[in-house]
């Protein structure tokens, strides 16, 4: 999932900032939330810009996707656990069919959840008709390559309804990580008829829609910047959701953040970075935790060919300091990383050993070190290979507080390469993503989520033609590591992993994209919130989490 920048937007004095730190450190209170209650207030990063599974594509989206619908399985803790599904199932013929039993759900307006809406819902996100990014993800469901590719039709898609309590998913090749897909917001059903009846307006209004999840909208329409998320009495595992209301507040300044968290307006403020975290990073409610999210810089290959040049893309690899861009610009709510796969999210079953701790992915690291003289040696070959002299350039961004620090910071460290301009375009989030997909940009800091905790999640993103792929960057080699690691060895694991770790190997040293860090939350958090916690998807599990 696309992610979201961290803090927001203006840049307010130094004694504002401080006023509003000082409420929380004395812990003033004048506020709405009460211990023992059963609403949980916190903070968003922005609006929800869709809530149509089909086609959300950003983490905000998916949050509330997972406050509010059901899918096959979902996480507990780090956990698969049951959802829709009776159980979690172990597929049959090589690994290629999983045959899912049903249990009696329903829809928050009563309808039954059934596979015949399992069988809708996929089915429309692999239709070309759809347009949905997002349909990549179903790479290895039978047929799902020809159907996104308009040489197929989606009735021919890998999944079937043998009546309405019986799902029957037919795979291609085994997918070694296919449970873990099924938790994410691609693969949740779709009541069609609630879904046709809405047409256009779909996922745009919570009068339109109905959810078979812990919690449900109430009067939300794509705009609002509040918003409360009820507690859903037809969700069949109603009994073991304690929170009543899920309040959301949209807050685009750290400074409000903070004065509502100081005045009890909201239980949790999660997006502090820089000064703030600093500031804050002794108080008892703060607490910071590694998320399976990278940030990036993507060069528009299609645009400015130029940037085929491999040293250039290695020169500007080069010539960033990562540790002072995370410890000093973002407050070490970020930890500077050398690839674009987190640590912390992948274990080899066999040896325990995190992918980032392999003794290749170490030796990855050496291909981003900071090396200013190194950066301008292969910037000035790359410019001469080129034909270049001198280039003035656009990096784009998200518009938040910490968004323009971090490009603000990046321009000072680019433009010490010789003969180069660099101007920013900070941007709202929305903007952002758009101008990326329609390749409105030179150089953009893009950034991802997990989806599910395998690192092809990230690394398949650069495939050549991939969906996700905005710089347009291509390498056959690697294009062939992770076909064989989704196809050929998809099997055979240790066979896998060294395709992916190959893979790793070659958008590093390559420079693919430039990897800038791996994102820390940084939090506050009151002592009565309990159970909030992350999922491996990046998600956290509210339905789990309540207020003592």
């Amino acid at each position: 999932m696309e992610v979201f920048h961290l803090n927001h937007k203006k840049i307010f004095s130094v004694a504002f900032i401080g006023a509003a730190l000082a409420l929380v450190l004395t812990g003033c209170s004048s506020g709405s939330t009460k211990s023992g209650s059963k609403d949980l207030a916190i903070n968003s990063k922005d609006i929800i810009s869709t809530m149509d599974s089909s086609t959300v594509t950003d983490t905000i989206g998916a949050q509330n996707l997972a406050n509010t619908m059901e899918g096959l399985y979902r996480y507990s803790g780090r956990k698969i656990e049951p959802g829709i599904a009776t159980k979690v199932v172990t597929p049959t013929k090589g690994g290629t069919q999983y045959n899912f039993n049903l249990r009696n759900a329903k829809w928050s307006n009563g309808d039954p959840v059934t596979a015949y809406d399992f069988v809708y819902s996929w089915r429309r996100i692999v239709d070309p008709k759809t347009a949905s990014q997002y349909s990549y993800i179903f790479q290895g469901v039978k047929n799902a390559d020809k159907i996104t590719n308009g040489k197929a039709s989606p009735k021919t898609l890998g999944v079937k309804a043998i009546g309405p309590h019986k799902l029957q998913v037919n795979l291609s090749q085994p997918i070694p990580y296919f449970n873990s897909l099924l938790t994410g917001a691609s693969y949740l059903p779709l009541n069609q008829k609630v879904v046709e009846k809405a047409g256009s307006k779909y996922g745009l209004n919570s009068k339109e829609m109905v959810f078979d999840g812990p919690f449900k909208l109430d009067k939300w329409q794509v705009g609002n910047t509040a918003w409360t998320e009820s507690k859903n009495n037809s969700y069949w595992n109603k009994d073991n959701v304690k929170l009543n209301n899920i309040k959301y507040y949209v807050v685009k300044d750290p400074n409000t953040g903070l004065n509502l968290y100081a005045s009890h307006v909201i239980d949790r403020y999660q997006d502090l970075s820089g000064d703030s975290a600093n500031q804050l990073k002794n108080n008892k409610d703060f607490s910071t935790n590694p998320t399976s999210s990278t940030y990036y810089i993507e060069m528009n290959e299609k645009k400015d060919p130029f940037f085929k040049n491999t040293k250039i893309r290695q020169a500007i690899g080069h010539s960033i300091n990562r540790q002072l861009l995370s410890n000093q610009v973002l407050g070490k709510t970020a930890t500077p990383d050398a690839s674009v796969v987190p640590s912390k999210m992948t274990w080899n079953k066999q040896t325990g050993t995190d992918f980032e701790n392999e003794p290749q992915s170490k030796q990855d690291a050496s291909y981003n070190n900071y090396n200013p003289k190194l950066a301008k040696q292969l910037w000035t070959e790359g410019l001469k290979e080129t034909g270049q002299k001198n280039l003035n350039l656009t990096l784009l961004s998200d518009d938040t507080d910490s968004a323009l620090k971090q490009s603000e910071f990046l321009q000072a460290e680019l433009q010490k390469l010789p003969g180069l301009k660099v101007t920013l375009a900070n941007v709202p989030f929305k903007n952002r993503l758009q101008r990326s997909t329609s390749g409105d940009f030179d150089m953009v800091v893009s950034a991802w989520n997990a989806d599910f905790p395998d690192p092809v999640t990230f690394l398949n993103l650069f495939e050549t033609g991939g969906a996700m792929n905005d710089g347009h960057w291509s390498n056959k080699e690697f294009d062939n590591q992770i076909k064989e690691a989704s196809d050929k060895n998809a099997g055979n694991y240790q066979a896998r992993w060294q395709n992916l770790l190959n893979a790793q190997t070659i958008l590093t040293k390559q420079e693919g994209v430039v990897p800038l860090y791996q994102l820390n939350t940084a939090a506050l958090t009151r002592n009565d919130v309990k159970n909030y916690n992350m999922s491996p998807n990046g998600n956290y599990d509210l339905a789990a989490a309540y207020k003592k």
